[in-house]
Formats: C-alpha cells, structure tokens, sequence
C-alpha cells in the first residue's frame, strides 16, 4: 500500500488519541490478562483465559472506544475473545479504527491491500485507496430487521474528486441525518450470526461485503471496491457493553485492523440494567462454555 494510505490510517489513530480528554480515555484500561509469549505456541488458549480471567461488567465500563487503542493486539484479543455477540445493533453508530500499540499496521495493509490492489480489474489508484479505511470503519447504520448494514459518509467531496461516485438519476445517492448532519449511505453489507475468524468458541455478527452488488442501493463505485470483486472486506463485532462494540476488519480473511462503533444514547439507556444484571439478549449463538456473569452487587 502506498506511504500516503498508510500514513493517513496512521494519522487516523493518533487524531483520536489525542482527541481524548479524559483519563480512562488516554490510559491503558486496568483488566486481568493471560500472560503470554510472542511466539505462536506462548499464546495463551481462549477458553483457559476466559476461565481464570472472566470480564467483570466493572471491567468493561473501564474499556473506552479510546482506550483500547493503547493496548497490545494480544490484549485486544483476548478481550475480544471474552466477549459475546451481543445483540445486533439497531440505527445509527458512531465508529473509528485502531492499531493496537506499538504497531501502525503498514506492513500489513501494504502486503494484504496492496496484492488486491494489483488483482483488481478496475482502474483504482493507489491515492484513491488511501479512503477505504477513513471509510468503511467509520459511521455505520444498521437496518437489524432487513440484516443489512450501510456506511456513512459525511463529506463526498474527496470521493467525488478522485472519480469514485457514480450517481444517476435513477440510482440517487441514499441520505441520513445523524446529530442534525447530513450524511450519504454507501458501501451496503449483510448482516448475519456466523463464526469469529479469531475465536470459534462462539459466534460473532458479520458484516459482509462480499455480495455487496446485490443489495439494495448498491452502486458499482465506491461500494464494489468492498465486495468480492474489491477487497472481499468481512467485519465481525462483539459487544464490550450495551452500546459499545469492538470490531475486527478482514481483507480476503487476512486480519487487517481494528475498531469499534458506539452508540452513546444507546449505552446511556441500557447502563443502569446491564451494570445490575450483565445479561443483554444474544442475538448469535453463544457457545458451550459457560461465562462468568460478574455485577458489582455479586461480589
């Protein structure tokens, strides 16, 4: 992938940090961990971590849409791993996308995205690609009873100046207001129950793109550079609190990075009931290992 993609991805992680204002934001959230190696096999197994070192509901509220960009991806993993599905979200989230610390990921989206780039069949530059991720890990709204989901995209201007809209009268562009801002809907997914790419023990929701060409508002530019014939870009979600998601993004299911997509309204309505009981209704089947349901009021 070029420099100017990767430094922007780069800059995109470094703006939110520092952005945050708070202290839980602009430090590491303290939660139990495995210990562990960097070699494969000094990798801890999911269901031994889960097992001595359960996620009180206390320990999610310490992780933040900011935080967890200070940790390491071992870290992100396991606390994705801990996690349930949750239930598939309804309307408008706000989202970003993390490397974890220590890493800027440009060796991986260079090897990754930069092949897909050469294999696609369309004239996509280099520079144009440097949006995907500032993107498709951003805004989202999701349509649960259709099972779809459509990214938000607030300013078309850059789109548009690098040729990759198409609009036509009879294929209008789809519009939102979120917040009192108008934005435009592109890059349409499935929604669906399937299996985590890191951790089968349970499922996670998918956002895929693959067939993205034949859902409805799909237009071939931009959305196709996300489908089967782009990218193949697979996300999957799991829930951190009622709310609040933490997500990982696929290409040709090659792990590329993280993000997380928030719902502050959402969360503010459902904190009082989930601080109490930590119990939301699973929408994806949530394995066989039981999961330890730790509230204040059960210590």
């Amino acid at each position: 992938m070029h420099p100017i993609k990767t430094g922007l991805l780069a800059l995109t992680a470094a703006t939110v940090l520092a952005a945050c204002g708070s202290k839980e934001d602009t430090t590491a959230p303290d939660v139990p961990f495995a210990d562990w190696g960097e070699s494969h096999s000094a990798k801890p197994d999911f269901a031994t971590v889960e097992y001595k070192h359960p996620l009180a509901v206390d320990d999610l509220y310490k992780l933040t849409p900011k935080n967890l960009a200070l940790l390491d991806q071992e870290q992100v993993d396991q606390i994705y791993a801990r996690l349930t599905a949750g239930p598939i979200p309804e309307g408008p989230y706000e989202g970003d996308l993390f490397f974890p610390r220590g890493e800027s990921g440009k060796t991986r989206l260079s090897e990754i995205a930069g092949g897909k780039l050469r294999g696609l069949l369309v004239n996509v530059g280099v520079k144009k690609l440097d949006l995907m991720g500032e993107l498709l890990w951003k805004g989202k709204v999701f349509y649960k009873d259709e099972m779809l989901l459509r990214n938000r995209i607030e300013d078309l201007k850059t789109l548009k100046a690098v040729g990759l809209i198409e609009e036509t009268d009879d294929n209008p562009l789809m519009e939102i207001e979120v917040h009192g801002r108008d934005q435009w809907l592109l890059f349409p997914a499935r929604l669906y129950c399937g299996q985590s790419l890191l951790d089968g023990r349970r499922e996670s929701i998918i956002i895929d793109y693959a067939f993205t060409d034949q859902l409805p508002g799909y237009r071939r530019m931009p959305d196709m550079m996300a489908g089967r014939d782009g990218f193949a870009i697979r996300d999957e979600i799991r829930m951190v609190r009622p709310g609040f998601y933490l997500g990982r993004a696929y290409i040709d299911r090659a792990f590329v990075v993280n993000f997380v997509l928030y719902n502050e309204d959402v969360a503010e309505a459902a904190k009082a009931d989930f601080m109490k009981t930590g119990t939301v209704p699973e929408d994806c089947w949530t394995g066989t290992q039981p999961r330890k349901i730790i509230t204040a009021s059960a210590k």
